[in-house]
């Protein structure tokens, strides 16, 4: 059992449930979560656009099953794919930031 004592912060929480960053535990943690952000924010924007899955895979030239994998997270997609997604299928600009 992992002792919780010294956590202080969620950092620290993160680094003992996961590892350190680049450790590949940690690593797979992180990508996880980034396909979770993106497939809640796909999510949204379908919504908030009053669209369908199957509507916005039309839209978007892909397949209503893989909107649906999408988001629920069960999907791997292409750089080339969300963009056409998000920008085609739901008229949003998409950007990045690297940290």
């Amino acid at each position: 059992m992992k002792d919780y004592s010294k956590v202080k912060t969620f950092d620290e929480l993160i680094e003992l449930e996961h590892g350190k960053i680049g450790s590949e535990s940690r690593n797979k943690y992180e990508e996880n979560a980034q396909m979770f952000i993106i497939s809640e924010m796909l999510k949204e924007a379908r919504k908030e656009a009053s669209l369908t899955q199957e509507q916005l895979a039309e839209k978007a030239g892909t397949k209503k099953s893989y909107i649906s994998k999408l988001e629920n997270g069960k999907g791997n997609i292409q750089l080339s794919t969300l963009i056409r997604i998000f920008e085609q299928g739901l008229n949003k600009r998409i950007g990045f930031t690297f940290l």
